[in-house]
């Protein structure tokens, strides 16, 4: 008999209990991200301050509008995280069925924070969101904890420029 597979860190994270999606709706600032990804590591000197917009569709969906400046233009990346079985976990498809990443709702109070999980194939990666550029120093450290739950650590956490944001984007720089 085999083994059964490990487990995901991603199935480990405990959902935000009693979770009203409607909490989630409006606008968040990107506060701080734990990844290994390579990118972030190598550029992590030109992060650009991140705005996020959150709808709810259908009472199940996210519509989730990222704001950044990219080559000091504003572009707008659209993303439609769906419901899965269970509250407070969506599913990121991509083009691919290898591109498909599992978001879960780990921790917030919706007026002031909210901490993201999100697992594309083996590599995890956790955000912490604002409702302003700024949280408190007790929320840095419950993300902090949140993210050497997982298994990454404060070389691979960045955090965000709390100035410089963009709030739209013209029709020529909107990615679906």
């Amino acid at each position: 008999r085999r083994p059964p597979p490990p487990q995901s860190a991603l199935e480990k994270v405990v959902v935000q209990e009693g979770l009203s999606l409607h909490q989630l709706s409006g606008k968040w600032f990107l506060v701080g991200m734990a990844s290994r990804c390579s990118y972030l590591a190598e550029h992590s000197h030109q992060l650009e301050a991140t705005m996020v917009t959150m709808t709810i569709l259908d009472g199940q969906s996210l519509a989730v509008s990222t704001f950044r400046k990219l080559d000091r233009m504003c572009w707008e990346i659209r993303q439609h995280y769906l419901p899965t079985q269970a509250p407070g976990r969506f599913l990121l498809k991509g083009h691919r069925e290898s591109s498909k990443v599992d978001v879960v709702v780990g921790e917030t109070d919706p007026s002031s924070f909210v901490i993201l999980y999100y697992q594309k194939g083996r590599n995890i990666s956790v955000k912490l969101y604002g409702r302003s550029s700024l949280v408190s120093d007790a929320v840095v450290d419950k993300f902090e904890q949140r993210v050497r739950a997982v298994g990454l650590s404060e070389d691979v956490t960045y955090y965000f420029p709390t100035y410089g944001f963009c709030d739209s984007a013209d029709e020529f720089h909107v990615l679906d």
